[in-house]
C-alpha cells in the first residue's frame, strides 16, 4: 500500500503545500495513522481516499499551528472536499523529483524515494552506498528545489521535453543500475529492474502521445525479458548469444513489442526508440542463428548519428562484426580505441579480445581480456574475463 500510494499521496500534498519535503513529512504521517488506526477498525474501503483525507487534515493543522496566513488555509480546506487529480499530481510529481537543477545521483535517490516508496537504506544498497550519504542526496536535493523557488506544476510546453527527457533519463539510469549492475559482487538487481519497468509505464499512462515515453517502455521491458537467462548456474553473467531464448519471458517480450508498435505508430525515432529496436530484433530471432545483424548494424548507425557516441561505435562494431565478419568490426573498435572517455571503460578490451580471438591473435586476445578484467568494477564480470583469457 505505501509504493502504491505514496507518490500520488506526496503529489497530491505538495500541489497544496508547494513543498516536497513537507509534503513527504505529513503523507508518512498519514501511514503512521494508518498503522495505528486500521487493525483495530479494518481497512477502509478506499484506503488512498483515507490517507489522502487524513493528510489533507493534518496539512490543515499544521498550517494552523503555524498561523500561516488565512487565503492558504481557505484554499487547502477547499481542496479537502476536492477529488485528488492523481494523473496530474504524480506526473508533476516526477517532473519536480528530476528537476535538471539536481545532479543525476541526487535525481535518482529522491525518484526512488517519493515515487518508488523505497527508504534510504534500500536505496542505499541496491547503489552499494551507506545510508547517511543517500539521505545527505535526498535533504540537499529538497533544500535545492526551495530555494531555486520550483514550482509544483507540469512544465511549460516550450520547457516540458527537456523535462521529460530527464525524468526518462533517471527511470533508465535506475534501470541499468539493476539490470547490468557495474560495481560489487552481484551481477543484477532485480528489485530496482522492477521499480524501473514500474516508473516507465507510470510515465507512458501520464502521457500517452509522447513516442519516446513508449519507447523506453519497451527497451526496458525487451532487456528484462531476459533476466531469469543473464545468469548462469553458479552466478556468472551468460552472454546474450548464449542464453536459451525459450526460456525468455514471452509476456514481457509482449508487451514491449507493443509498446515499440506504439512508439513507431506515433512516429517516434528518437534515442529510445532506436534501442528499443535494436532489442525488439533479439527478441523476434527464435535462435541466435536468426538475428538480423545487418539491421541492427544500420540501427546501430542511426543511434551514432543521432547521438555520437564511442560506446555506440563499440556495439555498432560488435554488430558489424557479426554480419560481415570480425576484421571489419575491429577496424569500427580500433578508430574509436584513442577517444580517453574509453580509458576505463572496460567492454573496450573485452569487445577488442573478442574480435582478436575470433580472428586467431591468440596471445593479443588474451592480453586485452585480462587487461579488461583489471578494469571491469563488477567482481562477476572480472571472474568471466579472467575464464575467457584462461580459456584462450
Amino acid at each position: 500500500m505505501f509504493r502504491l500510494e505514496l507518490p500520488k499521496l506526496v503529489g497530491c500534498l505538495a500541489r497544496m503545500v508547494r513543498d516536497v519535503g513537507l509534503a513527504e513529512e505529513l503523507a508518512q504521517d498519514a501511514f503512521v495513522a494508518a498503522l495505528e488506526t486500521w487493525p483495530a477498525q479494518g481497512i477502509p474501503d478506499n484506503p488512498g481516499a483515507w490517507l489522502v483525507t487524513t493528510a489533507k487534515r493534518r496539512a490543515i493543522n499544521l498550517l494552523e499551528h503555524h498561523r500561516m496566513r488565512e487565503r492558504k488555509h481557505d484554499e487547502i480546506t477547499r481542496q479537502l472536499a476536492d477529488p485528488p487529480d492523481d494523473g496530474n499530481d504524480v506526473l508533476t510529481l516526477m517532473f519536480v523529483a528530476c528537476h535538471p537543477i539536481l545532479s543525476p545521483e541526487a535525481r535518482v535517490a529522491l525518484t526512488l524515494r517519493l515515487l518508488g516508496g523505497l527508504t534510504t537504506d534500500e536505496i542505499a544498497r541496491a547503489f552499494l552506498t551507506t545510508e547517511p550519504t543517500i539521505a545527505q542526496r535526498i535533504v540537499r536535493a529538497k533544500r535545492a528545489l526551495a530555494e531555486a523557488g520550483v514550482g509544483f506544476e507540469i512544465p511549460a510546453p516550450g520547457e516540458r521535453v527537456a523535462r521529460l527527457a530527464s525524468v526518462m533519463e533517471v527511470i533508465y539510469l535506475v534501470f541499468n543500475a539493476g539490470y547490468a549492475a557495474n560495481a560489487g559482487d552481484d551481477a543484477m538487481r532485480p528489485e530496482l529492474v522492477d521499480d524501473a519497468l514500474r516508473l516507465a509505464h507510470m510515465l507512458a499512462s501520464l502521457v500517452p502521445d509522447e513516442p519516446e515515453v513508449h519507447g523506453l517502455c519497451a527497451l526496458v521491458d525487451l532487456h528484462a525479458s531476459r533476466m531469469a537467462t543473464r545468469l548462469g548456474p553458479d552466478g556468472a553473467p551468460v552472454l546474450l548469444l548464449d542464453q536459451p531464448r525459450h526460456r525468455w519471458d514471452r509476456p514481457l517480450i509482449r508487451r514491449g513489442l507493443a509498446s515499440l508498435a506504439r512508439a513507431e505508430q506515433l512516429g517516434g525515432a528518437g534515442l529510445y526508440v532506436l534501442q528499443a529496436k535494436i532489442s525488439a530484433c533479439h527478441a523476434r530471432a527464435m535462435r541466435p542463428e536468426d538475428t538480423d545483424w545487418a539491421q541492427i548494424a544500420r540501427l546501430y548507425g542511426a543511434l551514432a548519428t543521432l547521438r555520437p557516441s564511442p560506446v555506440v561505435e563499440i556495439n555498432r562494431a560488435m554488430a558489424v562484426a557479426m554480419s560481415d565478419g570480425p576484421q571489419a568490426g575491429l577496424a569500427i573498435v580500433d578508430a574509436v580505441a584513442v577517444d580517453p572517455a574509453l580509458a576505463r571503460y572496460h567492454w573496450l578490451p573485452s569487445v577488442r579480445g573478442e574480435l582478436l580471438a575470433r580472428l586467431g591473435r591468440l596471445d593479443e586476445a588474451r592480453a586485452e581480456l585480462l587487461r579488461a578484467a583489471e578494469l571491469a568494477g563488477n567482481a562477476r564480470d572480472r571472474e568471466q574475463l579472467r575464464a575467457r583469457a584462461a580459456a584462450l
